[in-house]
């Protein structure tokens, strides 16, 4: 039997080469199809697969492989699978052969998320006071991921360089596949008392107020937030003028400021309670966007406004997880996790790959004398910060938790006006 300290870092690097696959082409994707020349409405449809594979992963993920696979082998068997779809992706020669090599890789990859907090939470001693620097390996490897991009690209990158986003993420892939096998076992759960149908149960919860709007305001602010992976790179090296090979770094000081937001999340909570921590999470996307819109002529702030990510994250998304634990009885807690995180990881997702690269055709226009298009940023930027504000102010008026910040929980039925604390909200 190992000792708990090698185990945790055996999670801990299971987090960085899960996550920093991921990170290694987010926000180059976009950029990328805009290089081949896919449409805007190819765009979102490639942009629509993890909306897919999130559906998928509520059916199958949590109610099948769960039940039937040790978590470790549909790991290893998960990214070995998917590292072949990232290669193909990356040499496919045809819009109809990317979309699908990167539609299967979703399929695979998506419910390996949900399957590595299942590793973690059954295989460390204390999870509610582990999980958290575990989970901060996932940060430091998509930190890491973006640093290969300086050497593979150039300052003006090209479709054959910027493919290597594929192929490094296919050789994290690979590390991990061979890497899981490595992790403590963890069986299948086929104990009967397991509901699988607990998803039923979390979506009829949504009916309380208080879970109904937050359902509400994450639908909103996840199109917020995967519209600025959508835009950002292309605004940072169009528009800002910071080279192709650095964006990703600049861009990474958000994973940055995301761990150190997440060190003091929990005094802020106290302090704060969970409305107006959520509301600084909203707003700090606001003043982002805002930034980008009038401040895109000074480079340093630009830079300096990346680490708002780290508030954006954890004030809200961050805060957003705790609560509904907090909120759902633990039989279901879950499957509501998995159904706010369809919001943010697939439909918010689908809706930015839509909505953002439409925006950016649309609001294109040529310079005069020349052949050179570009995008009206300060106009497109305006979208997502009034959809912020719109959720801040559902917030701010119409949230009303069950407790002031974590620590108390009430019955599922309880409604919020017969179970706040006398400070609920403040």
């Amino acid at each position: 039997m190992r000792p708990a300290g090698s185990v945790q870092t055996r999670l801990f690097v299971m987090m960085a080469l899960q996550v920093g696959g991921w990170g290694a082409w987010a926000v180059k994707l976009f950029p990328y199809m805009t290089m081949q020349g896919y449409s805007a409405g190819q765009q979102a449809l490639v942009g629509s697969s993890w909306g897919i594979a999130s559906i998928v992963a509520i059916f199958f993920s949590n109610q099948f492989a769960d039940r039937n696979f040790a978590a470790e082998r549909f790991l290893a068997a998960s990214h070995a699978l998917g590292a072949l779809f990232l290669i193909g992706a990356a040499y496919a020669s045809s819009f109809a052969a990317f979309f699908g090599c990167y539609l299967v890789y979703s399929l695979l990859y998506v419910p390996t998320l949900s399957v590595t907090n299942s590793i973690a939470f059954a295989n460390l001693p204390d999870p509610a006071r582990q999980f958290g620097t575990v989970r901060t390996g996932g940060t430091i490897g998509w930190v890491i991921a973006s640093w290969p991009f300086i050497f593979l690209l150039g300052a003006h990158a090209t479709a054959e360089q910027t493919r290597w986003i594929f192929l490094v993420s296919a050789m994290i892939s690979l590390a991990l596949a061979g890497f899981a096998l490595t992790l403590p076992h963890t069986a299948p759960r086929r104990s009967a008392a397991l509901d699988p149908l607990a998803w039923r149960r979390a979506v009829t919860a949504l009916r309380r107020p208080d879970l109904a709007l937050l359902f509400l305001v994450t639908f909103i602010d996840s199109i917020v937030h995967n519209g600025y992976f959508v835009v950002s790179d292309a605004f940072l090296t169009d528009r800002v003028g910071i080279a192709g090979n650095l964006s990703m770094v600049v861009l990474s000081l958000g994973q940055i400021a995301e761990i150190l937001a997440m060190l003091v999340l929990g005094r802020v909570l106290a302090r704060m309670g969970w409305r107006k921590t959520m509301i600084l999470g909203v707003l700090a996307h606001m003043a982002r966007f805002l930034v980008f819109a009038f401040a895109a002529d000074h480079v340093p702030v630009i830079i300096a406004v990346q680490f708002l990510h780290g508030i954006c994250y954890a004030f809200f998304f961050a805060t957003l997880y705790i609560y509904v634990d907090d909120a759902f009885p633990k039989d279901v807690a879950v499957s509501a996790q998995g159904l706010f995180n369809l919001l943010i990881l697939g439909i918010g997702m689908m809706i930015a790959s839509y909505v953002f690269p439409k925006l950016m055709s649309v609001l294109s226009h040529g310079l005069p004398g020349s052949a050179k298009v570009v995008v009206d940023y300060q106009t497109l930027f305006l979208f997502p910060s009034g959809l912020a504000a719109l959720a801040s102010m559902l917030l701010l008026l119409f949230f009303r938790p069950t407790s002031f910040g974590p620590g108390r929980k009430e019955p599922l039925g309880a409604g919020p006006e017969l179970a706040l604390d006398p400070g609920a909200g403040a």
